[in-house]
């Protein structure tokens, strides 16, 4: 059964169907609350509780930790972006961990980012060390995968197009809302992962609504993948990619193919002088809710609201 973890900046602790239990513990980071498992399940049945409404929490995966996000991983969004899923190649890029903040906190849009974008994800927090070489198999996904979190992976679209990379785009503070819960799960639970609802509203507005079944490289290819380069250790966070929805749109082939004749600055210019028409891209006082949860809610890992706050 699943457990969903709290953190605010002095104490970590369990959700319960009475309210939020402290949990005993002198960790401090993610990694050493999952070696602290004891005191998790000491927690679920305390009567000491306090309304989870009154604490402030703050985001359940600590920093410094690695932060790898993999690239177009929903059917959906690669469609929408003008690729095929088929050729679609399983690929990743890092986020700066100072990029992660809480599940309330302002996002904050540098001065001279102008297209400012969402994408809703699920978070795999590892819970062991990896070390390089592993083999994990989908059968025992629940050794190496501790738990899930709501995530947003907040992209500065003009950064990141015109460098082609995404590292900068992506990382800047405030840049990975997480949380609000971290949800330790079983493997029973993980083997109802392509059931997850992924859902993101601006303003109210629905804008991403997609289950998991639509995700083209589930999490034991995409970790036996990262793992033949890259070692990974407990409290390390992985973003599994984002459906359709997201502000950003793809140019009709016929002008992608002229644009594509065209001098790099010039494509660019023509390309963002178009995108900055769009109104879906955040703007400031923009309210954005994130939440991920089968249907039946029996795995919820919560709901976020965030603010967009220009610099």
């Amino acid at each position: 059964m699943s457990i969903s973890v709290l953190r605010t900046s002095d104490a970590w602790w369990v959700q319960t169907p009475a309210g939020a239990a402290r949990i005993d513990t002198s960790a401090t980071t993610t990694k050493e609350l999952l070696a602290d498992r004891a005191a998790i399940e000491a927690a679920r049945t305390a009567t000491d509780v306090v309304p989870v409404e009154s604490l402030s929490l703050i985001s359940p995966v600590t920093a410094p930790c690695r932060v790898v996000a993999q690239m177009t991983n929903f059917v959906s969004h690669v469609k929408d972006s003008g690729g095929d899923p088929a050729t679609v190649p399983l690929t990743f890029f890092r986020k700066a961990s100072g990029s992660i903040s809480g599940p309330t906190d302002d996002i904050e849009r540098p001065a001279h980012v102008r297209l400012l974008d969402y994408e809703v994800e699920i978070g795999l927090v590892i819970g062991r060390e990896v070390p390089v070489g592993t083999t994990i198999d989908a059968d025992k996904l629940a050794e190496f995968v501790a738990g899930l979190v709501v995530t947003n992976d907040v992209s500065a679209r003009d950064i990141q197009l015109p460098k082609t990379q995404f590292y900068e785009a992506k990382s800047y503070p405030t840049f990975t809302p997480v949380g609000p819960a971290l949800v330790l799960i079983d493997a029973e639970e993980l083997n109802r992962f392509t059931e997850l609802r992924l859902r993101l509203w601006v303003n109210g507005e629905v804008r991403q609504d997609m289950t998991v079944a639509d995700m083209i490289y589930k999490p034991a290819e995409a970790l036996q993948a990262l793992t033949r380069f890259q070692r990974l250790d407990a409290g390390d966070l992985i973003l599994t990619g984002t459906p359709i929805g997201t502000a950003i749109s793809a140019p009709p082939k016929p002008v992608e193919f002229l644009g594509s004749l065209l001098p790099a600055a010039l494509k660019w210019r023509l390309f963002f002088k178009g995108q900055a028409k769009n109104p879906k891209y955040l703007q400031d006082g923009d309210v954005v809710e994130v939440a991920v949860a089968t249907d039946d809610n029996a795995i919820d890992l919560g709901r976020q609201r965030t603010t967009v706050r220009y610099k």
